[in-house]
């Protein structure tokens, strides 16, 4: 007896060849009905004998395509409707769009081997791509995930890929960004003034032959563009660093294969698949000694950020290119990265000397995602190209919300039902061209999805960019917004604003949906306080609900505010001030008191004694790059985080002596208090003790300062976050101490630690104030 089943998957299942597959196993299974695409996934209907049916239903889940990722699956049984033969029918259009819009995939194994094989007709094509691999986010212009909504709209089939597009046992079966040489998009290679001067295979010539004489070429990728100089050629870095104002950052390497990889870092099995897979994102790793890169790639880091080529343009360059490449972002420092090869030589034209450009858009940008791997997972950095906009999965539904994030690695977040979509890295919010950026991928977002948000979550602090935006958005009365409709979508919206520790806090718990409360130390430089003060080393108790600040480290001035982030020296002042008071501008003996004029040292000694420009911080993030500092190693940062980055290369690994902390009650919370540990460095360097030993010492010691607060506390789970925990000797050594001492340690994976986290963190927060169990902005 016949019998029809219709079956509703929802979740990652378009753009992943799914209604390929699903037309081949009914052929296979000799079922009728069709498959098509619709706003929430993937409808199938079939019909046949009951047994084939339920073999069926169980084949689709056990053996769907490697990209796929089905959350939920419906199921109707239905009388037979007297369905002929397996088809896949047009998308439909109406219904709410909750399907997911998947991630770039890097090349397939398959698509490797056709554009090195010279009898191929896709040999050497750049743009090569199947169901199994290709662009999907940075194409994609509406949903339904359907070639006429993408950005490969303009470019019409030739017979040959139409062929294989409407081919059942053809791997580019409903590929909608299948192209070939005859009908698909094309290389050109521009001079810095944008002349064209070769095109398709002598294009891509061009420019290897341009990276062997040392030019930095600006390079048109998936996400957008990268600037690309040899690695091997110190000039040339140089010249990138100073064009790009990018004086001490690390550089991303792109290396050919894991082979390369492997002359260049230590890459054991786990390194090699976290290369290797569809996400391709940069990798930090161990870099050998004799790696033949310059130094200047990165300076001082015992780490390099390696990738594979995530795109069969970047697998063919690197075949001609002298070794592997320099592959930073297409942009100055902290700007968004061009997207548009016009923009790119408006903005590039002072950095790149040429131009590898090529005629398909793209729809959206995408940085490249940086990944470690920590305590046996790859975790995420920064999350963008081959993550984003891939959801993290809640335990429960909350309503429709948009968070905009915070104001630095800057990352926005919707939610629908159960999933919050992560937008990519949007990046620091300090400039015109990071401020549209963030406009257009807010008004994506809800375009895409056809969201109506029922609330706009924002940071506390009143002056972040992210602030001010979120109250213009929603009162147009204070401000001029865009054209983009969407957005008038906020205005008259509820705000709810979220202190940013207890959004650290909140996204760690996120990813652990059966822990719904923890103790969270939310480490990081700067973050409003409820009580008006910086933030930054704090021990927070609770969940996305509410919280209490049970402990805090002990705060310190920091003379001129802002400015000590760029200058450690500032810093280091500022704690010794608290030990010392004046008497501490009479220590020509200590580092960062010479790195002063004595005019400077005068001012800032009336700062501080006044209070005057100098606010008070609990800042972990500070008292790092003051103790950095202190022991020599940046008086001035040229990025964020420099010197304490430099204070964790330079400890002894294998050193397990801590220096001493005292907790102590004050105003009726724990204070870690440090100056036993200020006092303890002092000493070790006027008897000159060596670097490693002190920066292994302050590690280990604010490790233990943590586990001593978690067992006066008393909660049985403790999640690290914030961007000290990017600082990978303080993460393991507090993970691997909290766990002797019983703790359950709670770790982001699938989100950054840092501020890239935060728009997660703060739907969360938003989502338990609707529903009436959160404090406007806990308990200070």
């Amino acid at each position: 007896m016949r019998e029809r089943l219709r079956i509703e998957f929802h979740g990652a299942v378009q753009g992943v060849g799914f209604r390929p597959f699903v037309y081949r196993l009914a052929d296979e299974l000799g079922l009728d009905g069709f498959v098509g695409n619709d706003p929430r996934g993937v409808v199938v209907e079939v019909e046949g004998e009951r047994i084939r049916l339920e073999r069926f239903l169980e084949r689709a889940s056990a053996e769907r395509p490697a990209a796929a990722s089905i959350e939920t699956i419906a199921t109707t049984w239905l009388a037979p409707a007297g369905l002929s033969g397996f088809r896949i029918v047009s998308s439909r259009e109406d219904g709410a769009k909750t399907v997911q819009l998947l991630a770039d995939l890097a090349t397939c194994a398959d698509c490797l081997r056709e554009i090195f094989d010279p009898a191929d007709r896709r040999s050497g094509y750049p743009f090569t791509n199947c169901t199994r691999c290709g662009p999907r986010f940075t194409i994609v212009r509406s949903l339904p995930y359907d070639r006429p909504r993408t950005t490969m709209a303009a470019f019409p089939m030739c017979a040959a890929c139409r062929a294989e597009y409407e081919g059942p046992s053809d791997r580019r079966f409903h590929a909608q960004p299948n192209a070939c040489p005859e009908c698909g998009p094309e290389l050109a290679l521009w001079n810095a003034q944008g002349r064209s001067v070769a095109r398709g295979p002598a294009a891509l010539a061009g420019a290897a032959a341009a990276l062997a004489e040392g030019m930095i070429v600006a390079v048109k990728g998936l996400g957008g563009f990268h600037l690309m100089v040899d690695a091997a050629n110190a000039a040339a870095i140089a010249r990138l660093r100073e064009r790009k104002v990018r004086r001490d950052k690390p550089l991303a390497l792109l290396v050919r294969d894991r082979e390369q990889a492997a002359a260049l870092c230590f890459v054991d099995e786990s390194d090699a698949r976290a290369l290797e897979g569809p996400e391709a994102p940069i990798l930090l790793l161990p870099r050998r000694p004799e790696a033949p890169v310059c130094a200047s790639v990165a300076p001082g880091n015992p780490r390099l950020g390696l990738m594979l080529p995530c795109m069969p343009l970047h697998h063919l360059l690197m075949r001609e290119a002298p070794g592997p490449l320099v592959a930073t972002s297409g942009n100055l420092s902290e700007e968004p990265i061009c997207t548009d090869e016009r923009e790119a030589l408006e903005r590039l034209g002072g950095i790149a000397e040429c131009f590898l450009v090529h005629d398909r858009p793209i729809a959206r940008h995408a940085d490249d995602s940086v990944a470690w791997r920590l305590r046996g997972e790859t975790r995420l950095l920064r999350r963008a190209r081959g993550f984003a906009p891939r959801p993290v999965l809640l335990g429960r539904e909350v309503p429709t919300l948009l968070a905009v994030g915070a104001q630095l690695k800057n990352a926005v977040a919707l939610s629908l039902g159960r999933r919050v979509f992560l937008s990519q890295h949007i990046g620091d919010m300090e400039s015109a061209e990071a401020l549209a950026a963030f406009e257009r991928v807010i008004a994506d977002f809800l375009e895409i999805y056809d969201a109506v948000p029922v609330a706009l979550a924002h940071d506390l602090h009143p002056d972040y960019v992210t602030t001010r935006w979120a109250q213009e958005a929603v009162d147009p009365a204070r401000g001029e917004r865009p054209a983009r409709a969407a957005l008038a979508r906020l205005a008259g919206l509820p705000q709810i604003a979220v202190q940013h520790h207890h959004a650290h806090l909140a996204s760690c718990l996120a990813e652990h949906p059966a822990e719904t409360r923890a103790l969270g130390v939310t480490w990081d430089g700067t973050g409003y306080g409820g009580d008006g003060t910086v933030w930054g080393g704090e021990f927070l108790a609770g969940g996305a609900a509410a919280f209490r600040r049970v402990a805090r480290l002990r705060p310190f001035r920091l003379a001129g505010g802002e400015q000590a982030v760029r200058e450690p020296r500032r810093a280091a002042l500022g704690l010794l001030w608290e030990i010392e008071g004046r008497g501490v501008l009479e220590r020509p003996d200590l580092e960062p008191l010479r790195a002063f004029q004595p005019a400077e040292l005068a001012l800032l000694g009336r700062m501080l004694e006044t209070g005057a420009g100098s606010p008070v911080t609990t800042s972990a993030g500070r008292l790092f790059d003051g103790l950095a500092a202190l022991v020599g190693l940046h008086q001035r940062a040229t990025f964020e985080g420099q010197a304490a980055m430099a204070l964790e290369h330079a400890a002894d690994p294998d050193l397990l002596a801590s220096y001493p902390l005292d907790l102590r009650l004050t105003e009726g919370i724990v204070e870690v208090d440090w100056r036993p540990l200020l006092d303890a460095v002092l000493r070790d360097l006027a008897r000159g003790t060596a670097r490693a030993e002190i920066a292994a010492r302050v590690h280990n010691g604010l490790a233990a300062a943590i586990v001593a607060v978690a067992r006066e506390v008393g909660e049985p789970s403790v999640a690290l976050s914030g961007g000290c925990f990017q600082n990978r000797l303080l993460t393991e050594r507090t993970a691997a101490a909290l766990e002797e001492a019983g703790f359950r340690v709670l770790l982001q994976r699938e989100v950054p630690p840092g501020d890239g986290g935060i728009g997660l963190g703060q739907i969360l927060v938003a989502a338990a104030r609707l529903a009436g169990s959160g404090e406007p902005g806990g308990r200070v």
